[in-house]
């Protein structure tokens, strides 16, 4: 069965929500990265002001929840209350990733198709046909959350 996480999205305060959240429950972040160290990609640059926003961070939460998050960069729309979260998906296989990723985009409209990324997942983004955001997510090797 294939592990849902809540996927938050911020407008360059990500690490400051983190952080708070970070207060409140303990522990430390799995993960924290940065616009800035991302592969340079002529297709994707990134701008000066944008290398520090975070990129993406991983939070375990106690035994069980896991939080996870990014800042947009100054070139993406807008972040308002609604478009903010997406829900993601730990595939156990890339089969899995494509059933899942296959099924539910079926309607909607693809973001990110599923394909390897620099940062060693098989990754992809859509809205569903009902207007929410997924991730769909495999990691070959487990990384930590």
């Amino acid at each position: 069965m294939p592990e849902l996480v809540t996927y938050l999205t911020f407008d360059g305060n990500c690490e400051a929500a983190f952080n708070f959240y970070k207060s409140v429950f303990g522990g430390e972040f799995a993960m924290m990265g940065r616009f800035g160290e991302m592969p340079p990609d002529p297709k994707m640059p990134v701008s000066d002001a944008d290398k520090q926003r975070v990129m993406h961070v991983s939070y375990r939460i106690g035994e069980g929840a896991n939080l996870m998050g990014s800042d947009t960069m100054s070139n993406m729309p807008k972040v308002i209350q609604g478009n903010n979260f997406s829900i993601s998906i730990n595939a156990h296989s890339k089969a899995e990733a494509d059933k899942l990723f296959n099924g539910l985009s079926a309607g909607g409209r693809v973001t990110m198709p599923l394909a390897d990324t620099f940062w060693g997942a098989y990754f992809g983004m859509f809205t569903d046909k009902f207007g929410i955001n997924w991730m769909v997510n495999f990691d070959a090797e487990p990384k930590g959350k």
